[in-house]
C-alpha cells in the first residue's frame, strides 16, 4: 500500500461519494489534503465535502463552461511541478463530465495521471440490478431531443449486452416511452434512484410496467437505468432447411456435435435435437 505524499506534477483523478459520505476512501482524503490544488466541478458543493473531512486545500473551478480556458491554466501549473486533484460533484471524474478532456491533454503532455478509485453510479446500479453483468455497455445520458434520442436508441436495438443509462427526473417518462417503442415494452429494466442515499430505491420490472409505475408517481432524484440486452434472434427453419444447414456446416469440416451446437444458437431447438437430425444426414454427406 502506498502511503507517501503525492509527487509534484501529477494529476490525481479522485473519486468522491455519490451520496453517502461514508463511501469516501482514506486514500482520497489523504490525497485531497496533500495536493497543491483541487480542481472541482462546483467549488461550493465540493467545499462542503472538504469541510466535512477537514481538508483545507485551495480549490479552483473546472466545469463544462470554463474548460477551454481552464485546461491550459491547470496544465501550466502541472508543468511547474504542482500536484492537482480533479474532483466532480459526485463519483468518478471523467465519467459523463468534462474531466476526460483534461486527462487527455495531460496524457498527451506526458504528465502522470493517477486514478484514486471511488464510487460510480453506473457500476453501483449494475452490481445490484440482477441483470447480466459479464458484458455491459455504458451510454451515459441520452440526447435531450426526442428525435435524436430515438435515433440513438435504434442504433442500440440489437445490442445484446446489458445497457446502462443516466437520466434526469424531468426526462424519465419520455425516455421510458422511447425505450418501449424502440426496444420492446416487454424488455426488463431496473430503475435505480438516489443511490447510496437515504431513499435509495431499486425498481425492477418490464419497461411497460415502468411506464405504468411512473405515470402514477412523480419522478424525483437522479436515475440510473439498467436495461436488459436484446435477446438472441431465433430463426425459424423447416426440417429440410435444418438438414441443409447442418450438411453445409459438416462439409466445412466441423463435427456433427459442433455443427449442432452452432445451429442451436440461431434456433429454438436444443443441441441434442439438432444432433439427432445431424445423424440423419450422415449418409448424404
Amino acid at each position: 500500500m502506498h502511503t507517501t505524499d503525492p509527487k509534484p506534477g501529477i494529476l490525481y483523478i479522485v473519486g468522491t461519494p455519490i451520496g453517502n459520505l461514508e463511501d469516501m476512501t482514506f486514500r482520497a482524503v489523504r490525497i485531497l489534503q496533500t495536493v497543491d490544488l483541487i480542481a472541482a466541478e462546483d467549488t461550493r458543493h465540493t467545499g462542503k465535502l472538504l469541510q466535512h473531512f477537514q481538508v483545507k486545500t485551495p480549490q479552483v473551478s473546472y466545469h463544462e463552461h470554463n474548460r477551454n480556458s481552464r485546461v491550459p491554466q491547470l496544465l501550466e501549473q502541472l508543468n511547474q511541478g504542482k500536484a492537482i486533484a480533479l474532483v466532480t460533484d459526485a463519483g468518478m471524474p471523467g465519467i459523463s463530465d468534462p474531466g476526460y478532456e483534461l486527462v487527455k491533454v495531460c496524457v498527451e503532455a506526458g504528465i502522470q495521471v493517477v486514478p484514486i478509485p471511488g464510487v460510480t453510479a453506473a457500476i453501483t446500479a449494475l452490481s445490484a440490478a440482477g441483470l447480466p453483468t459479464d458484458k455491459f455497455v455504458f451510454e451515459g445520458f441520452l440526447p435531450a431531443k426526442a428525435q435524436q434520442r430515438r435515433s440513438h436508441l435504434e442504433s442500440l436495438n440489437a445490442e445484446s449486452r446489458t445497457l446502462i443509462f443516466y437520466e434526469s427526473p424531468h426526462r424519465l417518462r419520455d425516455t421510458l416511452k422511447d425505450l418501449a417503442e424502440v426496444f420492446s415494452d416487454s424488455r426488463q429494466i431496473v430503475i435505480a434512484r438516489e443511490l447510496t442515499k437515504l431513499y435509495e430505491e431499486f425498481w425492477r420490472g418490464t419497461i411497460a410496467d415502468a411506464i405504468n409505475e411512473y405515470n402514477q408517481r412523480e419522478p424525483q432524484g437522479e436515475y440510473t437505468l439498467v436495461v436488459a440486452g436484446s435477446p438472441p434472434i431465433q430463426v425459424q427453419y423447416s426440417e429440410a432447411e435444418l438438414k441443409a444447414e447442418l450438411e453445409k456446416l459438416i462439409r466445412q469440416g466441423i463435427s456433427r456435435s459442433q455443427a449442432s451446437r452452432e445451429l442451436a444458437k440461431m434456433t429454438s431447438l436444443t443441441r441434442r435435437q439438432l444432433y439427432q437430425l445431424a445423424l440423419s444426414v450422415k449418409d448424404e454427406v
